[in-house]
């Protein structure tokens, strides 16, 4: 019994994967936050997408640019 309180208390004290545990407790707290706030982040992303196109589509006063060897698209 002396020996494995021994062996838990020499276990305890090495530092060796200690690197390796707290990237994963920090990847596991991510997940986790990732996973509670999934419907406002999927619906941040959705709106942050649909804004950008609709900018797109709305914004026609400026010509596409396809440069060529003669041509520059420099304002």
């Amino acid at each position: 019994m002396r020996k494995m309180l021994e062996g838990l208390k020499s276990f305890w004290k090495k530092e060796d994967g200690l690197g390796t545990l707290e990237i994963l407790l920090i990847v596991a707290v991510l997940v986790a936050i990732a996973i509670i706030f999934r419907k406002w982040i999927v619906s941040w992303f959705q709106k942050l997408i649909g804004d950008a196109n609709s900018d797109l589509k709305n914004n026609s006063s400026v010509a596409p640019c396809a440069p060529s060897p003669t041509t520059s698209c420099a304002p």
